[in-house]
C-alpha cells in the first residue's frame, strides 16, 4: 500500500495536535508548505544537511551558558571532583560514543530511519519524549541489535 507524502504529513499534523507535540507539529507543517509551494526540489539538500544544522543548533543552545558567563571555573572543578560530575562526563562520553555507533549503522541499513522516525513519534506522543535527532535513536537501536545477536547466537 502506498500513501501520499501530502496525506503522511497532514496525518502527522494532526498527530502532533492531538499529542500536543509542537515540534512534529511544526515540523510536519513546515515540510508540506515547502512541498505545496514547489521548492521540495531542495529536500534531498536539506535531508544531507539538516542534521547537521540541527546539531549545530542544538550545541549553540547548550554552549550558551558558556558564552554567558553562567558556567564558572567552580563550576568546572565540580564536574571533576564530584560522583555527579564525573558520571556526567562519563555519560556523555558513552552518549557521543552511540551516537557514532548510530551513524554506523545508519550508513550500513539506512531503512531503518522509518522505525527510528515512528518510534521517535510514539516516543514523542506517548512518553512526552523529547526529539534529539536520530542518531541517539540509532545508537541506542545499535546496541539493542547487538544485545538481540548476541542473546540469538546464544541460543543456536
Amino acid at each position: 500500500m502506498y500513501m501520499n507524502g501530502d496525506m503522511l504529513l497532514v496525518i502527522l499534523i494532526i498527530i502532533g495536535l492531538i499529542g500536543r507535540s509542537p515540534i512534529i507539529t511544526t515540523a510536519a507543517c513546515l515540510l508540506l508548505a515547502i512541498k505545496l509551494i514547489g521548492l521540495d526540489r531542495y529536500f534531498p539538500t536539506m535531508e544531507r544537511r539538516g542534521l547537521e544544522l540541527g546539531l549545530l543548533f542544538l550545541t549553540i543552545g547548550v554552549l550558551i551558558p558558556f558564552a554567558s558567563d553562567r558556567i564558572s571555573m567552580k563550576d568546572i572543578l565540580y564536574v571533576f571532583t564530584t560522583w555527579p560530575g564525573i558520571i556526567a562526563l562519563v555519560g556523555g562520553a558513552i552518549a557521543t560514543y552511540m551516537n557514532g555507533k548510530g551513524l554506523e549503522l545508519l550508513k550500513v541499513d539506512p531503512q531503518l530511519i522509518v522505525g527510528l522516525v515512528l518510534g521517535s513519534i510514539f516516543g514523542i506522543l506517548f512518553m512526552r519524549g523529547i526529539p534529539v535527532g536520530p542518531l541517539m535513536a540509532a545508537g541506542i537501536t545499535a546496541f539493542l541489535l547487538k544485545i538481540a545477536y548476541f542473546i540469538a547466537d546464544k541460543l543456536h
